[in-house]
């Protein structure tokens, strides 16, 4: 009997909205690439994986993916031979009010203060 070649994903583990705990989301929410893959979310509804503003290699982006999976902070279904990624932002809000928005304005207002202060000190080092 021939063997298929075409080899099928095990299915996705993703918690229920009670079993989000905090000091999961706060982990996945640490790292600036997880970050980058929240962000592009909370501006897009569903993205395909491959299609992430990240300079990492894929199996080190499929890492990422699976912490913010498993903490809760994403959900990923597979749509014919790619697998699309959606921000659990009702979810989130529902078990944390409240939460993400907080984190995504404080990061984008250090990332804002951040490229202030760089370009402030490359004209000091310009000007000399």
């Amino acid at each position: 009997m021939p063997r298929s070649t075409s080899r099928r994903r095990s299915a996705l583990a993703h918690p229920e909205v009670g079993e989000i705990d905090l000091l999961d989301v706060m982990h996945a929410l640490s790292d600036p690439t997880r970050m980058t893959i929240v962000r592009t979310l909370a501006a897009e509804p569903e993205r395909a994986c491959g299609t992430f503003p990240v300079d990492v290699a894929p199996s080190t982006l499929s890492h990422h993916f699976k912490v913010l999976r498993e903490s809760g902070l994403i959900r990923q279904r597979e749509e014919a031979n790619r697998r699309l990624t959606a921000l659990r932002s009702a979810d989130l809000e529902a078990r944390f009010p409240g939460l993400l928005a907080t984190v995504l304005a404080a990061y984008e207002r250090t990332a804002y203060e951040r490229t202030a202060s760089e370009r402030t000190a490359s004209e000091r080092t310009a000007s000399e």
